[in-house]
């Protein structure tokens, strides 16, 4: 099996595990405040991390290299898990689902400012054709509460991007895994202190929906999502693997009505569609070139 092949086979599987992290998360946080379910999945996934570096003997990371960390380590450990977190207060997941259509633009976005790329002006058109349509979308939905969700999932989805582009481009010289293990050991200190300080005086009110949630969000979206993920794009490329995200969306969506029942309104599946099909323009036109003195992931 070549590399490409490889790339591709990683990260549909990363794609796969992400798709049930916002049904997971609107799970979680009937039974969990946000703030501590943002901590508690992260100190669960790096603990788990912390023991996977140090069972297979990894070298620290060089400054450059814990600098970069330190930014993954924000968006993707801290600030995407939080703002979801959040907005599923507000919104149902299937809602949210369709602001992940975008994901794939502000991965590409971040790859460009990252690697230097200039795009062809068409790009841009797409981009702004997306965003005005999640506009939009959100516009006709009316309640301030949604909007006020709404508005988080659009910063999720920002950070989310930057940290993919950074993680990835970290990805070539640390290997996949690597990556968001570093990650989240470097958030470890915080995690456990935070974690302290927002438990829930008791948790016997916790349903089993909500444990479910955290464990999935834990395990499968906070770490094993990651490791394919991040593998998928360092072998695949960032432009190639990062459309498998256009699927996101889909999935996720019936994830939701299987399994949380939520509806999954004709407006919403439609809007999914027609933000695809901007990013599907997007991605054509955005040009973006392999970077140089790269390694394969490990």
């Amino acid at each position: 099996m070549n590399t490409t092949t490889s790339g591709w086979i990683n990260g549909f599987i990363g794609m796969v595990i992400f798709s049930g992290s916002l049904p997971a998360t609107r799970a979680a946080v009937e039974g969990f405040d946000p703030a501590f379910l943002t901590v508690a999945r992260a100190t669960i996934a790096g603990v788990l991390g912390c023991l996977l570096l140090l069972a297979n003997r990894q070298a620290r990371p060089t400054g450059r290299e814990a600098l970069a960390l330190a930014v993954v380590s924000l968006c993707v450990v801290i600030g995407f898990p939080l703002l979801t977190a959040l907005a599923l207060q507000h919104i149902t997941s299937a809602h949210s689902l369709v602001f992940i259509g975008l994901l794939p633009l502000s991965t590409a976005l971040f790859g460009v400012l990252r690697g230097g790329d200039r795009p062809h002006p068409i790009f841009w058109l797409f981009s702004v054709a997306g965003g005005l349509l999640v506009a939009s979308f959100a516009l006709t939905q009316g309640a301030a509460s949604a909007s006020f969700g709404d508005l988080l999932m659009l910063l999720a989805i920002l950070i989310c991007g930057l940290g993919y582009a950074e993680g990835a481009r970290l990805s070539r010289h640390l290997g996949g895994w690597q990556v968001i293990c570093w990650a989240l050991t470097l958030a470890l200190p915080a995690s456990i202190t935070l974690s302290i300080m927002t438990m829930p005086s008791a948790f016997a009110q916790v349903q089993t929906p909500a444990w479910l949630g955290l464990a999935y969000v834990s395990v499968f979206s906070m770490l094993i999502g990651f490791i394919f993920w991040y593998r998928g794009l360092a072998m695949g490329g960032i432009a190639a693997v990062g459309q498998l995200q256009l699927l996101q969306p889909f999935f996720g969506l019936a994830l939701a009505a299987a399994f949380l029942h939520e509806t999954v309104s004709p407006a919403m599946l439609a809007t999914a569609l027609a933000v695809v099909a901007c990013v599907v323009g997007a991605r054509k036109f955005a040009n973006n070139l392999p970077m140089r003195d790269d390694k394969s992931a490990a």
